[in-house]
């Protein structure tokens, strides 16, 4: 499934390996242009509270922490992660980002927890 999944900042240049192209961040990326951003969805729901997004504020040091909370919140969030999972099972999905930081922002966080999480989440009951 990881191989499905990339990252890519929405300020790169789309390619036709993108796949299926997802912003999820919360808020739009300064800058950028509906039409340039080529997208094929937004899913705020996914993206990381204001809080903790604030909390993490791409600082290298809070990393590992800020990964632990963001997947406290998408453990608590089945229902925004539904789409994206609809998403996952027809093929090549990149995440779009706005941070800077290529190997440290919420996309890259997502896509770890997608792929460490699929069998859990898909065997849990309620």
């Amino acid at each position: 499934m990881t191989k499905r999944i990339r990252t890519k900042r929405i300020y790169e240049s789309p390619s036709p390996d993108d796949g299926v192209r997802i912003l999820v961040d919360r808020i739009w990326p300064r800058g950028m242009s509906k039409a340039d951003a080529a997208l094929d969805h937004w899913i705020k729901d996914v993206a990381p509270s204001a809080e903790l997004r604030k909390w993490f504020g791409h600082r290298p040091e809070r990393w590992t922490e800020f990964r632990k909370r963001y997947a406290r919140e998408l453990d608590s969030n089945p229902e925004g992660l539904a789409e994206l999972r609809r998403l996952l099972k027809g093929g090549v999905v990149t995440l779009l980002y706005a941070a800077q930081d290529v190997e440290r922002n919420n996309a890259e966080a997502l896509r770890e927890y997608l792929a460490s999480h699929r069998q859990r989440t898909v065997h849990r009951s309620h």
